[in-house]
């Protein structure tokens, strides 16, 4: 999730990991895989920064899992 600011000034989280697209404008307009809109006042540098810091601490957090871990061969 990344912290966005509305136009309006109040704070927006949004699930980086639903973002589709960017639109660059007067306006920044954030398109999720739902089909809802965002229009925000970070540009876009901002919010692909953001996102892309989400997802270097997302992903360096994982663990990779054995699934054969426990099972012993007989």
């Amino acid at each position: 999730m990344i912290k966005l600011e509305k136009l309006n000034g109040t704070l927006v989280v949004v699930n980086a990991e639903l973002i589709e697209s960017i639109e660059a404008g007067p306006d920044t307009v954030i398109n999720l895989a739902t089909g809802n809109r965002y229009l925000v006042r970070n540009p876009v540098e901002e919010v692909v920064a953001l996102v892309v810091e989400y997802k270097k601490k997302v992903y360096s957090e994982r663990k990779c899992i054995n699934p054969l871990e426990g099972f012993e061969k007989k």
